[in-house]
């Protein structure tokens, strides 16, 4: 426990101190000079009484320095032999030190320095002198300003150890936070993988059942694209599950983040699920930052497994580079039964809106009025950089881990 928790033992150390450098005085003293008491038992009394106030001095400051001065003032009167200025001094510093009233320092302060006067000018001829009382007054002060600079040096560090103890929690706190900020985003991006991948996984299976015997080839080609399906699904879940990799182990198997380049495999694979796309890509990409060309692939991905499960047997995707955005158009021609579609009774639209919402974008969803459902997608380029500056700090923990994953996986596709 350091010193400053056990003030009691601290103080009864140094009144104890005191007391054995009277002793040692006393003991090692000469003869007194003409007009000077001797070291008795008065001398000793009031030299204990001067002394032992300091152990109180935290808890009554006023009533320890009015015991200790009169003490003072006593061997002052009886021109005690040994001048008890220092344990004066001694005290003023533990009550500037210790005592957080301003205004019973300053009392304190006034009542030592004229104590201190009094005294030497009670002292016999030839002692009293008026350097003795300059030296004395330069002391006192010396003893109270250092005592009040050391407490306002304590308080400030305590204040700078809080800050820091705040600093900390709050770094502890965004660390938990961005865990579980990062744990969302993985269930998010493993919900659009295995969500598309497993509805163009069952369609295939339902086809492959229908035609086994009627048609074997076209049962063939239902089991490969059902293996082509997993096999991407289990190296995309593969790269995503790679971010829970202990810190030193290798991401060369970690394949690059997909994007619109990708597009014509995602479109294939719809395909041959059963659903016919065609799409349109008008103007000229603008090399967009990677977060914004994965959000726009997850988007088209999602709206094409809703229409895969919900839609009709078509389906259309448009994409408009422009200069500042990105237009992203998917559209179905409806159900081929009656029934009503389900709009938000998964989390597919929440994660579209959600990715849209990082980039400042705009997102509509809904049924199209001559049947169908369509869902167009806006994303800015040009206030990418200030968008993601702007985003909280489960988006900042997305679009950063997004970012980190892809240029680690290209890296080590390149070196490959």
């Amino acid at each position: 426990m350091p010193p400053r928790d056990r003030p009691v033992a601290v103080d009864g150390l140094v009144a104890l101190a005191l007391l054995g450098l009277f002793a040692l005085e006393a003991w090692t003293a000469g003869d007194p000079q003409p007009g000077q008491r001797p070291h008795d038992a008065p001398v000793a009394v009031l030299t204990a009484a001067m002394v032992l106030p300091y152990l109180v001095h935290r808890r009554a400051p006023l009533v320890a320095a009015a015991v200790s001065l009169a003490a003072l003032l006593g061997l002052a009167f009886l021109h005690s032999q040994s001048y008890p200025g220092f344990y004066a001094f001694a005290l003023l510093f533990a009550i500037s030190l210790h005592t957080e009233d301003r205004r019973r320092r300053i009392v304190v302060f006034a009542a030592t320095l004229i104590a201190l006067t009094v005294a030497v000018w009670a002292q016999p001829d030839g002692i009293a002198t008026a350097s003795t009382w300059v030296s004395t007054l330069l002391l006192a002060i010396v003893a109270g300003l250092g005592g009040d600079n050391l407490r306002h040096r304590r308080a400030r560090w305590a204040a700078l150890e809080e800050r820091a103890g705040l600093i900390e929690a709050e770094r502890e706190e965004r660390a938990r936070r961005a865990v579980v900020d990062e744990r969302l985003r993985i269930a998010r991006e493993l919900h659009d993988v295995v969500a598309h991948s497993m509805s163009v996984i069952a369609v295939q299976a339902g086809v492959g059942h229908h035609v086994l015997d009627t048609q074997p080839e076209e049962a063939r080609r239902a089991l490969a694209a059902i293996e082509t399906t997993s096999r991407a699904a289990l190296t995309e879940m593969r790269r995503l599950l790679g971010v829970l990799r202990e810190e030193g182990q290798s991401r060369a198997a970690l394949s690059p983040a997909p994007g619109l380049a990708d597009l014509p495999l995602l479109l294939a694979q719809v395909r041959e699920a059963g659903l016919e796309v065609s799409s349109t890509v008008t103007g000229t990409p603008a090399e967009p930052e990677l977060p914004v060309d994965l959000t726009a692939f997850r988007i088209v991905q999602e709206a094409l497994t809703n229409a895969l499960k919900h839609g009709g047997p078509a389906a259309t995707v448009s994409v408009d580079h422009r200069p500042d955005e990105v237009r992203l158009e998917i559209t179905d021609t409806g159900r081929p039964v009656p029934g009503p579609r389900p709009v938000d009774g998964g989390h597919g639209l929440v994660g579209m809106r959600e990715r849209v919402a990082i980039f400042g974008g705009h997102l509509d969803a809904g049924p199209c009025p001559g049947g169908g459902y369509r869902v167009l997608a806006r994303l800015p380029l040009a206030q990418d950089a200030s968008r993601a500056h702007d985003a909280s700090p489960a988006q900042h923990a997305s679009l950063a881990q997004d970012a980190s994953l892809a240029q680690d996986a290209s890296l080590a596709q390149d070196a490959s």
